[in-house]
């Protein structure tokens, strides 16, 4: 980590706390499809489990509708900024996300804007994680070498390993549904593992 300049950060289940989202969304497949909530959360937690999308999994399983995502019940993990703040001086940051138009506003929204040095959501790109051209979208912008960045997601499959192949550091925050992926080969594995951001301190 000696020669890191760019810290690159997802934002759902990184940055922001989902889970008020994912709950919502879970007890409206329930009703919609006439099942308890207990079986929608089990089945959805079986599907992450084994690698999939579990939520999208179920609603394919069920038959019903997909239920709109609802982000005005996002909000920052506890210790969201503090961790930029932390950061902010010693390194450049930016994001690379998957994310609906607007994600610039949803930024200043949570109070975290002037932290990030460079923005690259999918929405305004035209390409979306894990194509590993959204990666080289954001080097790009911020002048870095891939050896010189650092992309700390929640998922395995859309942050992790298209940055390990273009070259970049990982971090895999164990956050969100996310956290249930079983690493099955050398490049699911990320450089480091954490539980939350607090523990970036123990490593950049």
């Amino acid at each position: 980590m000696k020669n890191i300049k760019w810290i690159f950060f997802d934002i759902g289940s990184t940055l922001v706390d989902e889970s008020r989202v994912y709950e919502r969304r879970l007890k409206k497949i329930s009703k919609l499809a006439n099942v308890s909530e207990e079986y929608v959360l089990k089945k959805t937690i079986e599907y992450y489990k084994n690698n999939k999308k579990g939520d999208l999994e179920v609603i394919n399983l069920l038959g019903i509708e997909k239920p709109e995502w609802e982000n005005q019940y996002e909000m920052l993990y506890k210790d969201t900024e503090t961790c930029l703040k932390d950061l902010n001086g010693k390194y450049r940051i930016g994001i690379i996300a998957n994310q609906e138009l607007g994600t610039e506003k949803r930024l200043i929204d949570f109070g975290i804007r002037q932290y990030i040095d460079v923005i690259v959501a999918s929405a305004e790109e035209g390409f979306a994680k894990p194509d590993k051209k959204i990666f080289e979208i954001a080097l790009n912008k911020a002048c870095c070498k891939a050896e010189q960045a650092v992309m700390i997601g929640d998922r395995v499959d859309n942050d992790i390993i298209p940055a390990k192949e273009i070259g970049m550091k990982t971090i895999w925050i164990k956050q969100g549904m996310g956290k249930y992926w079983k690493v099955s080969n050398e490049w699911e594995k990320a450089d480091f593992v954490i539980d939350s951001l607090s523990e970036l301190s123990n490593i950049l």
